[in-house]
């Protein structure tokens, strides 16, 4: 068996190993890991003699005023993915992956590790032997192998009637076609960011957007809802693997009241269905919660719900509690946060 270290700058090892996978979404694609501008990333593989293989993408981030390190994973829902459906992998490559991966923290002077888990994919056995896999919330998913009408009999009822009134009302949902048209989502992206108070990870700039939505190794594109010339609303989709994901939203402060977001999920779900897709995966509420108004408004389109969790690790539990207590000195920490030391 043999581990491999691939760059980010090595793009086509990259994909050549995650298009492999049997499974795998586009956080997982080098395109969308060389965006990340937190840190190093890495995809970490191991690969025995048959073939078979784990890989893990990760992003290592040096620590301020020291010598040592911790590894997160982008934003999104990424973790590990294997060659074969999870449990048909040797249990004899798991353990060697998992010690290999440790190993390597080790030797990089890692601290402490972190990776958001897929919601659809079952990817927990991967982890399971070191640290500790939390369950943090649900998130929802349209069914898109259903008949049409059967996936619309899953809305809320007060869904429908709006959707119904936004198309009457003369909104329409079309593709962005233009530069243009890029920026001016960008800038509403913005404006909503701002209107919810998101933390400065959730602001993306209109280069963010334009390299995401130009990827060459997942399929991505703009959803746009008008009224006559006017842009409302507008959201990111991706579609890997038959999962279509609900990336980035935004909606004009003057047509909030109106909702057109709806109606560009309904027009997302609809194509989705004429795609052959399996899903259209929403996700969840801000922060993991199930208990905001954004898990409110995505849980009104279906009750197909899977869980997300998170896997961490503290890899040097001496160093993680010095760290710890010389940011406790300095402020009030998140203990909700990991790694603390971070919050």
């Amino acid at each position: 068996m043999k581990t491999t270290i691939i760059p980010v700058s090595n793009k086509k090892n990259w994909n050549a190993i995650i298009q492999k996978a049997a499974f795998y979404d586009f956080y997982h694609c080098n395109s969308y890991n060389a965006i990340e501008d937190t840190g190093e990333p890495l995809l970490f593989v191991t690969e025995n003699e048959e073939g078979d293989f784990i890989a893990f993408p990760i992003v290592i981030r040096s620590i301020a005023g020291s010598v040592y390190f911790d590894c997160t994973s982008v934003y999104g829902y990424p973790g590990p993915v294997a060659s074969k459906a999870i449990a048909d992998m040797s249990a004899v490559l798991i353990s060697y992956f998992q010690q290999q991966f440790l190993e390597f923290l080790y030797d990089r002077k890692v601290v402490a590790a972190f990776s958001r888990l897929h919601p659809v994919f079952e990817q927990c056995l991967l982890l399971s032997q070191y640290g500790e896999i939390i369950s943090l919330n649900k998130t929802v998913a349209i069914d898109l192998s259903l008949p049409l009408d059967i996936q619309r009999q899953r809305y809320r009822r007060s869904n429908k009637s709006e959707i119904n009134q936004l198309r009457k009302g003369g909104y329409v949902v079309k593709k962005m076609d233009s530069k243009t048209e890029v920026d001016s989502f960008a800038d509403i992206y913005i404006e909503t960011m701002k209107r919810v108070n998101a933390i400065e990870h959730y602001f993306f700039s209109r280069e963010y957007f334009h390299r995401f939505l130009s990827a060459e190794d997942f399929t991505a594109f703009l959803l746009l809802a008008y009224k006559e010339d006017q842009l409302t609303a507008g959201a990111v989709f991706t579609v890997t693997n038959n999962i279509m994901q609900y990336h980035l939203a935004g909606t004009k402060e003057q047509y909030m009241k109106a909702t057109p977001m709806k109606l560009v999920l309904d027009e997302a779900r609809l194509l989705g269905t004429k795609m052959g897709l399996r899903f259209l995966h929403l996700g969840g509420g801000v922060g993991g919660s199930n208990d905001d108004s954004l898990y409110r408004f995505k849980s009104g389109f279906s009750d197909i719900y899977f869980t997300y969790k998170v896997w961490r690790v503290i890899v040097d539990d001496i160093k993680y509690k010095e760290l710890v207590a010389i940011n406790l000195r300095e402020r009030k920490l998140n203990t909700n946060y990991f790694p603390l030391y971070r919050g």
